[in-house]
């Protein structure tokens, strides 16, 4: 199996990173581990060039941590020990990264609006912000024809109105990660030939989001597993995430899909080895 959201990268695993990696892969789980701001993103590389094959990396800049200057946010001691956090996309810099072998895609990059400005007029100047920062993303993943890691939360809307007017993607050539929303949204998101990522957010209970009917209308040949560790822990796991928690995702998946673990098992293993391609 293929985990294809992990983040082994942070400050969570700092003292026992190798162990959990060995673990994964004598267990025949595979990894990307997804940066979220250019230290992140390099020691996502770093990590994944130790290691002959089962760990690759994928470098961008999450929309939290953008330099917007228009709120502040909250410091995530699981994800990085300090505070210089936020930053704005430097094209040659990333490109730099994005060049190595071990890179698979771009990413996590995309729009976030949980932690938002109060004023109407900050709020646009803070989504236009995101957006910018989201368009050079774009570009650097065209240039280099890599696939895209998408990152959404409260957005949805704006981000499907983002893409339908931004030619720089190609179809099929990325991940809605971690997709929370609805059936429409899900729709327009496969339109765009989008896999599907799903993560142990599937075993919660969220207001106006039915996570098995999302399952059961996403595609077979469409759908990712992966478990955004550190956090999310599937049941019936509990502490800190890590990749090979990924089967219970497989196994939730393979409930709701009415067919056998090994089947989704394959399939999503075959899925991130096309989109990532990701081949022995």
């Amino acid at each position: 199996m293929i985990d294809t959201h992990a983040h082994l990268n942070f400050n969570a695993y700092k003292e026992d990173a190798e162990e959990v990696i060995r673990r994964s892969l004598n267990m025949g789980v595979w990894m990307i581990n997804i940066g979220t701001q250019y230290d992140t993103s390099k020691k996502a590389l770093e990590i994944a060039q130790k290691y002959p094959k089962g760990v690759y990396a994928s470098v961008g800049l999450h929309p939290l941590h953008l330099n917007a200057g228009l709120v502040k946010m909250k410091l995530d001691k699981e994800e990085i020990a300090f505070n210089s956090r936020e930053e704005s996309f430097d094209y040659e810099k990333y490109k730099e990264l994005a060049k190595a072998e071990k890179v698979v895609a771009i990413g996590e990059a995309g729009l976030d609006y949980y932690w938002r400005p109060k004023t109407k007029r900050k709020l646009e100047l803070f989504k236009e912000k995101q957006k910018e920062e989201l368009s050079k993303q774009l570009r650097l993943a065209k240039e280099l024809n890599l696939p895209v890691v998408f990152h959404c939360r409260m957005a949805h809307r704006d981000l499907i109105e983002f893409l339908s007017n931004s030619p720089g993607i190609k179809p099929g050539r990325a991940v809605a990660h971690g997709f929370v929303g609805g059936l429409e949204e899900l729709q327009r998101y496969l339109n765009f030939g989008f896999y599907i990522g799903y993560n142990g957010i599937i075993f919660k209970n969220i207001e106006g989001i039915n996570f098995k009917e999302n399952i059961e209308n996403t595609p077979l040949d469409k759908i990712l597993i992966e478990t955004d560790c550190p956090y999310l822990t599937p049941s019936p796991m509990e502490g800190r995430n890590e990749p090979i928690y990924v089967k219970y995702v497989a196994e939730k998946i393979a409930e709701i899909k009415k067919i056998s673990y090994e089947e989704i098992s394959r399939v999503t293993t075959e899925n991130a080895q096309k989109l990532f391609k990701l081949y022995q």
